[in-house]
């Protein structure tokens, strides 16, 4: 009987290649400034795209909170209003794969755009989807508790009443105190974990773990000019949200577009 020698692997052993880890490049407001120009640029390339994106997010956020009111969950419809730009990065799926080829001048349609989006699905996005929306989970459930720790004798038979409640008595001061720390805890997480991972498992060949890692990275390496970019994203949508939402069909995709310019120049090019 022959038999191998010692050490050497057989002829058809393929040993997977950990992928390296990308540099993470140091930014300032400059790439911010740079960033927000060539989005409102990708905007304005395809407008009506981009505004589809932005229009299906407002109507999402419209019957939401229209099924909040029809279900009497009134207490819901703030949090739920200041949460919901948690999923934003997931929802601009479309705008960075349309800045992907805007950028790298290809030529492409609805049915383009549409088919990279729903083969995400066989990828690592779907994970990406998961955390986003567990950690929105954790958002409601919080407030949920917070409200009924400070707010356990109030009754909310309208919305005038909720808001009159939390805006203008003492409980409600120490509600607004507790959910905004905590939200803004919440955001930062959310935000270092998805502000490049989103973008990166759109444009690599990699697992969402290292997209993760790769955006606290990137945070953790530029504090100021991401904790400012991420600052400029929730005071506009926010803002975006004051008119029924509709605000959104424009900043959503100028949003989403940048945060596309930003990735690009936060994380360099590597082998794929």
């Amino acid at each position: 009987m022959t038999s191998k020698a010692a050490g050497s692997p057989p002829p058809d052993n393929h040993t997977p290649q950990q992928q390296a880890m990308p540099e993470v490049n140091n930014l300032t407001t400059a790439d911010i400034t740079a960033s927000l120009k060539a989005g409102f640029s990708d905007f304005l390339a395809r407008p009506v795209m981009s505004g589809f994106f932005g229009l299906f997010y407002a109507v999402f956020g419209i019957l939401f909170v229209w099924c909040l009111i029809w279900l009497g969950k009134i207490w819901m419809i703030i949090p739920a209003a200041v949460g919901f730009p948690l999923v934003a990065p997931f929802a601009a799926a479309g705008l960075y794969e349309m800045s992907r080829r805007l950028q790298s001048g290809e030529s492409f349609g609805w049915s383009e755009i549409l088919a990279v989006m729903a083969n995400q699905r066989k990828r690592e996005m779907g994970w990406m989807a998961f955390v986003t929306l567990f950690i929105f989970w954790i958002w409601t459930y919080q407030i949920r508790l917070w409200l009924a720790i400070t707010l356990q004798n109030a009754s909310f038979s309208n919305f005038d009443s909720f808001l009159n409640t939390v805006f203008f008595t003492p409980q409600g001061w120490t509600f607004l105190a507790i959910g905004t720390c905590v939200g803004a805890i919440l955001s930062t997480v959310l935000f270092s974990v998805t502000v490049v991972a989103m973008p990166m498992l759109l444009d690599w060949e990699t697992n969402f773990v290292s997209a993760m890692l790769t955006s606290i990275r990137v945070v953790t390496q530029n504090p100021v000019v991401m904790l400012s970019w991420a600052a400029i994203i929730s005071v506009t949508m926010l803002l975006s949200m004051i008119p029924a939402f509709l605000g959104l069909i424009f900043t959503l995709p100028i949003l989403g577009h940048t945060t596309w310019h930003l990735y690009q120049r936060a994380v360099s090019p590597a082998e794929k």
